[in-house]
């Protein structure tokens, strides 16, 4: 008896695996956020990143902000940051994390002292459409180097960037690191934003504009405190962060992003 339930679980098996052999045994990319910069809801530095709470749903997921609170609670092993429109992939980075088994929102919440660069060679597969515009002040696809996370300085923070664009010391006071979730006006190690967000910003380009000399500090889109020297400009795309635990690539410019989808 025991031998023929054997022989009957591996025939459901291998039938399983006929019917859907990709979705069977191919590693899983889930997104875990989504910015659009232009949606009027600020994903500053203080706002989701930490506390892991939903924000948006499964149906706008790719249009508007979104966090899965049950993806951002799961280890993750990999990264993948995509630009893209309307779902349409433009750009992408992967990253292998150093340590693995972490959710992000534990890596988000280790912010004291936080600064933490968390990968290490830089991006695995690193793809651009050939007709990709607005690459080169790009914060992510527009600069080389590792992730680094929760990176503060002063009362200023950033949550992702990367290495080889400017960071600052971290008692420098000079508004000049940028990157994804942004905040000019906080406490950095505890993730709360002063007056009222008017110095948050979704993403801002990299550039050099330091706060002694440059009044004028380069955000995408409209999602901004109203702290006088961000200045709205183009998007160049949303921006969406998938993690998986066993898959480190990603379908190439042109395909199509979705909410979960199988790596090959």
């Amino acid at each position: 008896r025991i031998t023929m339930k054997i022989i009957c679980l591996l025939a459901v098996l291998v039938v399983a695996y006929a019917a859907d052999p990709i979705n069977f045994s191919s590693p899983v990319w889930q997104l875990a956020m989504n910015l659009n910069p232009a949606d009027g809801h600020v994903m500053g530095y203080a706002t989701g990143w930490a506390d892991g709470k939903a924000i948006g749903s499964d149906a706008t997921a790719l249009r508007m902000d979104y966090l899965s609170h049950w993806v951002w609670k799961e280890p993750a092993d990999y990264i993948a940051i995509v630009r893209h429109h309307h779902g349409e992939i433009e750009a992408v980075k992967v990253f292998e994390f150093t340590n693995w088994g972490i959710s992000l929102l534990d890596r988000f919440q280790d912010m004291n002292p936080g600064r933490w660069v968390v990968t290490n060679g830089g991006p695995i597969q690193e793809e651009v459409a050939d007709d990709a515009k607005h690459i080169a002040d790009d914060p992510i696809f527009g600069v080389n180097g590792d992730l680094a996370f929760n990176w503060g300085y002063s009362d200023n923070g950033v949550r992702i960037a990367l290495t080889g664009g400017h960071l600052s010391g971290e008692n420098v006071n000079d508004d000049n690191s940028h990157g994804l979730g942004n905040d000019f006006w906080c406490d950095p190690k505890t993730g709360v934003s002063h007056g009222g967000g008017m110095w948050a910003h979704e993403i801002s380009n990299i550039q050099d504009c330091p706060l002694a000399t440059c009044k004028h500090v380069r955000v995408q889109g409209t999602d901004k405190g109203h702290g006088a020297h961000l200045k709205s400009g183009p998007v160049y795309g949303n921006y969406a962060i998938n993690v998986s635990q066993d898959a480190y690539h990603i379908p190439s410019p042109g395909s199509e992003l979705v909410v979960e989808f199988s790596a090959y």
